[in-house]
């Protein structure tokens, strides 16, 4: 793969946070930020639970904080945006400045600052969450980073830890060549390693494509490798640790505080993958190269709050691990994806988890490069929005193109029109009236998203047609332009506008099905911008939502928090602000019914000349290999005489070319196969 340079990944990053900052009206230091701290949610360095909340005095300089609950870190984030064509280099003198503004906000917070602050205001709830924090001792570490998209000066090669009233306390600084090498690591697999000493035992086995060991991990080196490691071991899993709320974590801690020695008989263990392992002379595994929990991250995790938060001595327990070594890195998160899928779980497998391998993305990517935006305000240039399924996607598919081709790329897919799939997630959840899903954060955001795709699919497998991708691009729209009417509004003062928007289009969506209609989304989408009507609507909605969340209920700690339950928005609901959507915004029932069935009929069109088409090219070989298959084990694959004649036929190349039926049992057959494992 073409190596792309930090310089240009440089401008297009800055590219980003421009285009960014000017869809939704946001500051460019916020737009930074907030694009960074997804970046370390992404890579395990910062928790869902972080929080952007902006503080100024003299001496002092914030812009957010994270805490991970699970291994109490606490982290205060302060960014320096250069905004400059060229990379700046963050001076020592600068750097020491922000960590001691960062410093002595801390130190003002645990001397209750919050005292001084206007409630409502989110630095408020970030001052008393630290205060808290600190006072009811669930803190073990604290961290102090600089964002920047500057690099870090060469004379500073290391930052060493303090202590600050007896609490360990790290100095990070995340700048552009950090940010660079998370993105190499994705798509360039860069390495990340394990040095460990592990007696094991090889199981041969007949497949090319990966070796598999099973080892035994002891409780000790499991802590040590997530204190060190987080959320990081499980990149490719979805699943998050449920505390010990479930009756086998609970099972897990009594096993590891009473009878240590048995864990290894009562436990499912780890299955896990790697790219690479290393061996000593004596069979040893002595180093294991990208290393991902797939199915076990409850035990691992439990283990490490075992240790940390129970203080319980896990030395003595031993898990055993089924570690299997991908050869191949391209077939890597496939791979993930199944055995995650086939494993014995030991809680309930969200469907959320298996997401990343949805037909959903396929149809947005096809929708995406396939629909033309109408030309706009003079321009006679048409346009696509790119449907960027993976962080980074917009500027990997330019890494091959000459510098004409690339101009060409980005005129017809400007940044502007990137569309991210975790804030597709967002801007559907709020029209689906899930306004306290999205204010969890973006990754409950997601999931959420994710659940409800795959349930509408299992439903209807033509869901995802034409009409939904214009829809859905006409609410992401809708979401960025909520977004300025908040920030441009006079009575808006700074604090919690992610909350607002959500609530506010989420409250429009509750006044559009009260209608009984429909929105009419096409009149967004056909001006790529929101019409008069809609924004003079919006603009007295918002003002009441942000009236109603500031006005919370007695006994709930701050906004934020309130805006994260679903009481919020029954309350919200209740609102009776005496206005109706106009006319012009929605569509009759009927008509939309009318819409939605002609669409149909175009996917299935679409649909079956691309299986036809895919069937025709799929190699003989395989076909044979697929009657083979379903021949050997035609009394357990409950398929019919009929379509095992059709694929004989197609094997022995009989079938020039199949019929539109004949080609729909042949997929089905290959889906199937492919399903069960008999199709690598």
């Amino acid at each position: 793969m073409k190596m792309i340079s930090l310089s240009e990944f440089h401008q297009d990053f800055l590219q980003s946070i421009l285009s960014d900052a000017e869809s939704r009206g946001l500051m460019k230091a916020q737009a930074f930020f907030e694009n960074v701290c997804e970046e370390l949610v992404s890579t395990g360095d910062l928790t869902n639970n972080y929080t952007a909340a902006e503080y100024i005095k003299t001496g002092i300089e914030v812009y957010g904080y994270d805490y991970d609950e699970e291994r109490k870190i606490l982290s205060l984030l302060v960014h320096q945006f250069f905004q400059e064509n060229e990379i700046i280099t963050l001076t020592k003198s600068l750097i020491n400045t922000k960590f001691n503004r960062l410093k002595t906000f801390y130190k003002k917070s645990i001397q209750g600052l919050y005292r001084e602050m206007e409630e409502t205001s989110e630095a408020h709830s970030m001052a008393f969450n630290i205060f808290r924090y600190i006072h009811d001792k669930h803190v073990n570490k604290i961290r102090l980073i600089i964002l920047t998209d500057g690099k870090i000066t060469r004379t500073l090669s290391e930052l060493p830890p303090e202590h600050i009233d007896g609490i360990l306390t790290e100095f990070r600084v995340v700048d552009i060549e950090y940010i660079y090498k998370a993105f190499l690591s994705e798509y360039n697999n860069s390495d990340s390693e394990f040095e460990l000493d592990l007696p094991c035992l090889e199981i041969p086995t007949l497949s090319d494509e990966y070796k598999s060991f099973l080892t035994v991990i002891k409780g000790d080196q499991i802590v040590n490798i997530y204190e060190k490691f987080g959320q990081k071991l499980f990149e490719q899993n979805v699943r998050t640790f449920l505390q010990f709320k479930g009756s086998v974590n609970k099972g897990i801690r009594n096993t590891i505080e009473y009878k240590p020695e048995m864990f290894f008989a009562y436990n499912n263990g780890i299955t896990a993958t790697a790219t690479e392992v290393e061996l000593d002379q004596n069979g040893n595994i002595t180093k294991i190269l990208n290393l991902q929990i797939v199915n076990g991250g409850q035990t691992t995790s439990a283990i490490y709050a075992a240790k940390k938060n129970s203080k319980l001595d896990v030395s003595n327990v031993s898990v055993q691990m089924k570690l299997s070594v991908v050869k191949d890195r391209e077939k890597q998160n496939d791979f993930v994806s199944k055995v995650s899928e086939y494993a014995n779980t030991q809680n309930k497998v969200n469907k959320s988890d298996f997401f990343s391998n949805s037909p959903f993305h396929k149809e947005m990517k096809n929708y995406s490069k396939r629909i033309w935006v109408s030309a706009v305000s003079g321009s006679q240039r048409r346009t696509h929005w790119f449907y960027e399924r993976v962080r980074g996607e917009y500027l990997n598919e330019q890494a091959y193109l000459s510098a004409v081709e690339k101009k060409q790329f980005q005129l017809e897919n400007p940044k502007s029109q990137l569309l991210d799939k975790t804030f597709l997630s967002k801007s559907e959840n709020v029209w689906l009236q899930k306004p306290e899903m999205v204010s969890r954060g973006a990754q409950y955001s997601f999931a959420t998203f994710a659940d409800h795709v795959t349930d509408w699919l299992e439903k209807d497998n033509l869901a995802i047609t034409e009409s939904y991708f214009r829809d859905a691009v006409s609410r992401v729209i809708l979401f960025r332009g909520v977004e300025k009417i908040v920030s441009n509004s006079e009575w808006y003062d700074g604090g919690f506008r992610a909350q607002i928007v959500a609530y506010t289009i989420s409250y429009l969506s509750y006044l559009t099905e009260k209608s009984g209609k429909h929105f009419n989304f096409n009149l967004i989408w056909e001006e790529q911008s929101l019409p008069p009507s809609l924004v003079k609507l919006i603009k007295t909605i918002t003002k009441a939502v942000y009236e109603e969340l500031l006005n919370t209920p007695e006994g709930s700690a701050n906004v934020a928090q309130w805006c994260k339950k679903t009481r919020c928005w029954e309350t919200i609901k209740l609102m009776n602000l005496g206005i109706t959507i106009d006319d012009q915004l929605l569509v009759d029932k009927e008509e939309q019914k009318f819409h939605k069935r002609e669409d149909r009929k175009d996917k299935k069109l679409d649909n079956s000349i691309e299986i036809q088409m895919f069937v025709v090219k799929t190699d003989s070989r395989i076909w044979g290999h697929l009657y083979e298959y379903y021949k050997k084990y035609e009394a357990t694959s409950n398929i019919s005489g009929t379509q095992l004649d059709i694929l004989e036929k197609m094997a022995k190349g009989k079938l020039l070319p199949p019929s539109e039926k004949q080609s729909k049992i042949l997929y089905q057959l290959y889906e199937k196969a492919e399903k069960d494992g008999a199709i690598a």
